[in-house]
């Protein structure tokens, strides 16, 4: 029996459903972002200390780490059309709740409650990329989905500051949960479905397929990209409680200048992943985007050192823009190797796993931040996130490399490619 490769896409690429998606992905995270900082501003007003916000923090990431594995599955055997459009209701009814919501215990739950939503939304939508473009198409399809999302994180504070500083917390609230209805929408809408018995691609495309054993810990190129992206957002993840207090009182940066320095690095993931996506297809050797994608976390943590070391804010926006660029260019192969290398009817969980992954790592980087800050200055932990991320790139160096050389000697005979479950090797033409 012929082998095929688990990349299995369209005969032709569905923009319109791409476009659905992507304007669905950019407002609901406009929405997350809009929610969170207006709930941060409005306990922070209150009276509420750090360890409110703290607690505010972890139940926005808690849920994407702990459901990952229910969600993945679940993305993967439930119509997607039923789950983005029931999700989407239930976060707008929860956003809902919040907006009248004013003990910090009721609302720290029903930010828990949202993000159990958003576990389940990421994975379903991360997973219909891919069954709605062509092979050749995914790469710039993934672009557009990452350009939404930074437009989403860069609008949702800029517009929290300005309805909470003009209305209250209660009205951003409220757009917040109309936000969500962009899911509803977008689940009606978009044609190409996946989940339970229903293939990939268009609706109506037919056949069901037997759900493949797929197991991450069996793909060694799958577990180093994990392994490696996870242990760099951890390293890096301290930066986000440290960042603020480097800026306005190391650096003495104004309030503008903070906004401005932290708008450069989602600015520069936005060409980081327009440029990426014209090459990316180009390398069919999946080893190859393994070690790209190695480099450009090298070059997020080279910037995050560099930027530690720079005597004024405004030098720390060309760094932040260079991080930003290599980030997005990562994201856009890490996209690509999970759809090339995950069966379809498995992607769900291939997403959930890896968003879950990073997820976590982030909540350590955190943690750690907010300890480390007891104790030391925020410039010499700005440089410690740089130099722990550049380590972390180096030991990975060894595992990256056995995993290449695996999985080219796998790949170079069919029956090894088989084995494996990746497409079989065809000759040049």
């Amino acid at each position: 029996m012929p082998s095929t490769s688990i990349l299995s896409a369209p005969s032709s690429s569905r923009w319109s459903d791409v476009g659905f998606a992507t304007v669905a992905r950019g407002v609901s995270t406009c929405g997350d972002f809009l929610a969170a900082t207006a709930l941060t501003l409005a306990l922070q007003s209150a009276g509420a200390g750090g360890l409110a916000v703290s607690a505010l923090l972890l139940a926005a990431t808690l849920p994407l780490v702990l459901l990952a594995p229910l969600t993945g599955r679940l993305a993967d055997r439930v119509d997607s059309r039923t789950l983005l459009v029931g999700a989407g209701f239930a976060q707008a009814a929860v956003c809902l709740s919040l907006a009248y919501a004013e003990h910090p215990v009721v609302i720290v739950t029903l930010v828990a409650l949202l993000a159990s939503g958003l576990a389940v939304t990421q994975p379903v939508l991360a997973a219909l990329l891919p069954a709605m473009v062509r092979a050749e198409d995914l790469p710039r399809a993934s672009a557009f989905n990452q350009t939404a999302a930074t437009i989403g994180m860069l609008g949702g504070p800029a517009l929290a500051g300005l309805l909470v500083g003009q209305f209250g917390t209660r009205v951003p609230l409220l757009v917040d949960a109309a936000s969500y209805l962009a899911l509803v929408v977008a689940g009606l809408v978009i044609r190409t479905r996946r989940g339970g018995s229903r293939s990939a691609g268009p609706a109506g495309s037919g056949g069901e397929r037997p759900t493949p054993a797929w197991r991450l810990r069996r793909d060694p190129v799958l577990v180093a990209m994990v392994a490696t992206m996870a242990a760099v957002v951890g390293a890096l993840g301290a930066l986000g409680v440290v960042e603020v207090f480097y800026l306005r009182e190391t650096l003495d940066a104004s309030a503008t200048m903070f906004g401005v320095v932290t708008a450069a690095w989602p600015l520069g993931i936005l060409p980081g992943a327009w440029l990426l996506a014209r090459f990316a297809a180009r390398f069919t050797d999946d080893a190859t985007l393994l070690w790209g994608g190695l480099v450009l976390l090298a070059v997020c943590c080279l910037m995050v050192l560099v930027g530690a070391v720079v005597p004024v804010a405004l030098l720390v926006v060309p760094c932040w823009l260079l991080g930003g660029l290599a980030n997005g260019g990562d994201s856009v192969l890490n996209n690509l190797l999970l759809a090339r290398r995950v069966p379809e009817a498995a992607r769900g969980r291939a997403f959930a796993v890896f968003g879950g992954a990073t997820q976590g790592a982030a909540m350590v980087g955190y943690l750690i931040g907010g300890l480390a800050m007891e104790v030391a200055a925020p410039r010499p932990l700005v440089a410690a996130c740089g130099v722990a991320g550049l380590l972390v790139v180096v030991v990975f160096v060894v595992p990256v490399a056995r995993a290449a050389r695996t999985d080219r000697q796998r790949r170079s005979t069919p029956e090894g490619a088989a084995g494996a479950g990746l497409p079989t090797p065809t000759p040049a033409r």
